[in-house]
């Protein structure tokens, strides 16, 4: 029998079970036997990987497996250790030291007023302030709670899965250890997992390392043991996000045991600091309450002294008074008014406050550190300018709505042209984004899955009436040489239907520079012409102009081809190309 790394599924038995667990396997209490999550997945292959979690890269796993690693591993969801309950927010709003002696002084005062007949109207007046007090900060810190949770339960994300060899959709959480994973543009990762294949896959890491840039991933790396997070390629993390390309992945860890599971775990593990109004008002109130009841225990203590205890209630009810007449009893109910106006206010500007006091520190912040990307910007791209071999015109339109003009002073009808309309069918064709418009709402916003830069193509050339949908169905891709930072471009290869001799077109963007050293031929309205060094010059002085104004810059081109070529043959077939040229700007 394999020793070490091989694990070998077995149907329920006593003795099987002790077999197992002599192999140091885990187990139910059933006897089946689970795979050991805490394997080095990105130091070993995919097909190791498959076989260590028992797992079926093209079946996926059984319903009877599902549900034994359901029971054993957990919902995939991260459990929060620091939930507050509705009498645990209420208790809270009691636990101020000036309060509590509020409380106190009215319990001793009505129980003097009581045993005299009188009604407790000092109690009752004291009683009504604390109330009002923790009714107010009650009802804000819950609709705050209640708020979190319903965000919560709207972010449950859905996952595709290949589960008894069906490709179904199920609900995040109930994804296990084995399970098979379809990836896409645009879909949240909702489990670590290793990658079994990958076609141009680009992941936003940045909820886990903090870095803004995409990260390319490849099924096919093996990495050393000690590799950093943010190095192992060949892994998917939970709360990532898909910014291009697709892939299959073997869901290796769930729930708390993934990597941002532990970044949860530390942080449900700090312990919070008062804030500085805490500070300042526990502060006053240990002065405030500490002398007070010095002088109450003066005032009885000499009372007693000098008159005996004939006088003692009296003497009690009078010091009492004089507590709380230095105790300022609105100051507490005065803070939480205020902070509750501040919190409303902050909630008409989409903020969720979760604690009155978090608004005070909001207030003592002098410096703020964020990245430019998505908070001063939109995190939108759209395309502003094309240039041609033989046009230059303004496009107009914000965001991803595909509706917008072309301004040229040579045509009208601009985007009607066939050298205008392959290089639109090239932005749709050469693209892994989708384009889509959100029905939910009666704003019908146009929003897109995958890179903005990507989206920015599909906007410009839906605004020409050219949608992905139609194309794709019309000129189906064949095959693609994908994205690297290395090539710096990528190129995709469809059916070209409306030429028999040569049934291909290999379309490609990328770097303005390294297509225009790949073309041959430049495409001039209706025709292709030889590319003259005049040409290339002048379309990299243009590249470098609108790349000095902080325009980022692509180049396209296409080549018919008369077969689909191999995989590896990307550099000679990326000669010969015939070309055009367009620029996208960060659209703040």
């Amino acid at each position: 029998m394999p020793s070490g790394k091989h694990l070998i599924y077995y149907p329920i038995s006593l003795n099987k079970t002790n077999l197992l667990k002599t192999m140091n396997f885990p187990t139910t209490s059933n006897g089946a036997a689970m795979p050991r999550t805490t394997e080095p997945w990105h130091a070993i292959s995919s097909e190791q990987t498959t076989e260590l979690l028992q797992g079926d890269a093209h079946r996926g796993l059984s319903i009877d497996k599902i549900y034994q690693r359901q029971q054993y591993f957990g919902k995939n969801e991260l459990k929060e250790t620091g939930k507050r309950r509705p009498l645990t927010i209420l208790w809270d709003q009691f636990t101020n030291i000036m309060l509590v002696m509020l409380i106190v002084v009215a319990i001793v005062s009505a129980i003097l007023d009581l045993r005299q007949g009188n009604f407790p109207k000092d109690a009752s007046a004291i009683f009504a302030i604390v109330i009002l007090n923790g009714i107010l900060g009650y009802l804000q810190e819950s609709r705050a709670e209640q708020a979190l949770a319903a965000l919560k339960r709207l972010s449950s994300p859905y996952v595709r899965v290949i589960r008894d060899g069906i490709t179904q959709e199920i609900d995040a959480k109930a994804l296990v250890p084995g399970d098979i994973m379809l990836l896409e543009a645009g879909a949240q990762i909702a489990a670590d997992g290793r990658l079994l294949e990958t076609q141009n896959l680009q992941i936003g890491e940045s909820t886990l390392t903090g870095e803004a840039t995409t990260v390319s991933k490849d099924a096919g790396a093996v990495l050393a043991e000690d590799a950093p997070l943010g190095d192992r390629t060949n892994i998917v993390f939970k709360g990532t996000e898909i910014v291009q390309g697709r892939a299959k992945a073997i869901v290796t860890k769930t729930g708390m045991e993934t990597e941002i599971g532990h970044i949860a775990a530390m942080i449900q593990g700090v312990e919070s600091e008062p804030t500085p109004l805490q500070q300042r008002m526990s502060q006053l109130g240990n002065v405030l309450v500490g002398g007070s009841m010095t002088l109450v225990a003066l005032v009885v203590i000499g009372g007693v002294l000098r008159t005996g205890w004939q006088s003692f209630d009296e003497l009690l009810e009078i010091s009492l008074s004089m507590a709380v007449a230095v105790v300022p009893e609105g100051l507490p109910a005065v803070v939480t008014v205020t902070l509750a106006i501040g919190t409303q206010r902050m909630i008409r500007r989409q903020a969720l406050i979760r604690k009155l006091p978090a608004v005070e520190t909001l207030g003592s912040v002098t410096t703020i550190c964020s990245d430019k990307t998505g908070t001063l910007t939109q995190n939108k791209m759209v395309v502003q300018e094309v240039y041609t071999g033989s046009h230059h015109f303004d496009v107009t339109g914000e965001g991803y709505e595909p509706s917008g003009r072309f301004y040229c002073r040579e045509a009208e009808q601009i985007e009607r042209e066939l050298e205008i309309k392959q290089l639109f069918q090239a932005c749709v064709l050469c693209n892994d984004a989708l384009l889509q418009q959100n029905r939910k709402h009666d704003r019908g916003e146009w929003t897109i899955l995958g890179d903005p830069t990507e989206g920015a193509l599909l906007t410009l050339a839906g605004k020409a009436g050219i949608f992905k949908e139609e194309l794709d169905f019309k000129m189906p891709r064949r095959g693609e040489f994908p994205f690297s930072s290395e090539r710096k471009r990528m190129s995709v290869i469809v059916a070209n239907t409306d030429d028999n001799e040569l049934p291909y077109l290999m379309f490609t963007k990328g770097s303005t520079e390294l297509i225009l050293e790949r073309c041959h031929r430049l495409q001039i309205e209706n025709n292709s012409e030889s590319l003259a060094d005049a040409h290339s010059q002048e379309f990299l002085a243009i590249n470098d102009r609108l790349a000095s104004q902080g325009l980022r810059v692509l180049g396209f081109a296409y080549k018919p081809l008369a077969e689909v070529p191999p995989a590896g043959t990307e550099e000679e077939n990326k000669q010969g190309l015939i070309s055009f040229q367009f620029l996208t700007k960060t659209h703040h």
